[in-house]
């Protein structure tokens, strides 16, 4: 059985840095493209980053270009994002996955975890 298992999560002051960590079992995510994606109350899913199977290409949503980075260690199957100078607006609840089910765009993916919550006060 799959799962992608979140953890780093909590309440930062903003401008305040925080470092997601996503750890997959149940198969390997080696060579397969993985993200993270974030959700606000009410508000809809939103894109946060993605990388490549090997980590050589990532790519952002413009809200977080230049404050987080993604990156991944195959040989442990895990994801990160680290995430610096957080807002306000950041807070939500942030969910990583894996596998696109097609090229992008959009991401698509086959597995999602269950998201850890993120809070930024001001």
């Amino acid at each position: 059985q799959v799962q992608l298992v979140e953890s780093g999560g909590g309440l930062v002051q903003a401008g305040g840095s925080l470092r997601l960590s996503c750890a997959a079992s149940g198969r390997t995510f080696t060579g397969q493209t993985m993200g993270w994606f974030r959700q606000a109350p009410g508000m809809e899913h939103e894109f946060v980053a993605a990388i490549s199977g090997y980590g050589t290409s990532t790519n952002y949503a413009d809200s977080v270009k230049g404050r987080f980075t993604i990156s991944r260690d195959n040989a442990k199957n895990t994801v990160y994002l680290q995430m610096n100078s957080l807002k306000p607006e950041d807070t939500a609840n942030y969910y990583c996955a894996a596998e696109l089910r097609r090229p992008p765009p959009p991401y698509e993916y086959k597995y999602w975890g269950q998201g850890t919550q993120v809070t930024v006060s001001s």
